[in-house]
C-alpha cells in the first residue's frame, strides 16, 4: 500500500494540515477572534438595546432575542468563509502550495483540511458571539441538536465556499469581492433582522429564494422554537447545499484549477 493510498499517512497529512490552519488564526486572534466580538457587541447594543426598544415583539420574543440567533449565524459564516478564502489564497500567493501538490497528499485531504480550518475558526466566533449575547439578554435554547447540527452543518458550507473562492481568485481583491458584493448583501437580507412576515409580498417571495434565509431560520428555530419556513425542507436545503458545494470544491481540486 503507497503512502497516497495509506490510511495512517493521510489521516497524519489531515491533523498536520488541521493544525497549521487552526494555529494561523490562533496566532493572530486579536485580528481573527476578537473583531468579531467587538462588532457583535455594537450590534446587540445598538440594534437590540436602542432601536430594539422600539420594536414590537416578534413571534412572541422581544426584537434583540429574536436577532441573536441571526447574528451568531452571521458572524459563524462570514469567518468560517474568510478564514478559507485569505487562508488557500495566500498558500498559493507564498508558492507553499506547491510543497502540498509534490507531497503524496489527497485532494480531499486538502479539501478537507482547510475546510475544517474555517470551520473550526466559524464555531469558535459563533461560540464567543453567543456568550457575549448573553450579557445582553437571555436566550432560550428549545432545540440544542438542531442548533449544533445547523452551526456545524452551515460552517462547513461557508468554509467550502471560502475555498472555491480562494481556488478561484488570481489577485487580493478577487478575495474580497464575494463577500463584499454577494454574501453581505444575501447575509443581511437572509432574515437576520426580520421576520419576512414583516416584509411585503414581492419582498417576501424574493427572501425565500434566498439560501440563507434557510440557515439563519433553522438555526433560530433551534433556539426560539419559531420559524419563518418549514424546518424539515430548511434542514433538506442546507444539506444538499452542502453537498453541492463539496463536490464543486472536490472537482476544481482534482482538475487543478487555481492551484499554479
Amino acid at each position: 500500500m503507497t503512502a497516497r493510498t495509506g490510511f495512517y499517512p493521510n489521516v497524519i497529512a489531515l491533523q498536520t494540515l488541521l493544525s497549521k490552519e487552526i494555529s494561523r488564526f490562533m496566532r493572530i486572534w486579536s485580528q481573527t477572534l476578537l473583531p468579531p466580538a467587538i462588532t457583535m457587541s455594537l450590534y446587540f447594543i445598538i440594534f437590540g438595546k436602542f432601536i430594539g426598544s422600539q420594536i414590537q415583539n416578534i413571534h412572541g420574543y422581544s426584537y434583540i432575542q429574536y436577532i441573536v440567533p441571526g447574528l451568531i449565524m452571521l458572524s459563524l459564516m462570514t469567518n468560517a468563509y474568510s478564514n478559507t478564502a485569505s487562508s488557500f489564497f495566500l498558500t498559493k500567493f507564498n508558492k507553499s502550495i506547491e510543497e502540498m501538490l509534490v507531497s503524496p497528499m489527497l485532494n480531499l485531504i486538502l479539501l478537507l483540511g482547510f475546510t475544517l480550518g474555517g470551520m473550526v475558526r466559524g464555531l469558535l466566533v459563533g461560540i464567543i458571539v453567543m456568550i457575549i449575547s448573553l450579557l445582553f439578554t437571555h436566550i432560550p435554547c428549545q432545540h440544542p441538536g438542531i442548533i449544533l447540527i445547523t452551526a456545524t452543518l452551515a460552517a462547513m458550507i461557508f468554509s467550502l465556499g471560502g475555498l472555491i473562492n480562494g481556488i478561484y481568485a488570481k489577485r487580493f481583491d478577487d478575495v474580497a469581492f464575494v463577500p463584499t458584493f454577494i454574501l453581505t448583501p444575501l447575509t443581511y437580507l437572509g432574515g437576520v433582522f426580520y421576520s419576512i412576515y414583516q416584509l411585503p409580498t414581492v419582498w417576501h417571495i424574493i427572501s425565500l429564494c434566498n439560501p440563507i434565509l434557510a440557515i439563519v431560520d433553522t438555526f433560530r428555530y433551534g433556539f426560539l422554537g419559531v420559524s419563518d419556513i418549514n424546518i424539515f425542507w430548511g434542514m433538506v436545503f442546507i444539506c444538499i447545499l452542502l453537498l453541492f458545494v463539496f463536490l464543486w470544491a472536490w472537482m476544481l481540486l482534482k482538475k487543478g484549477v487555481g492551484k499554479a
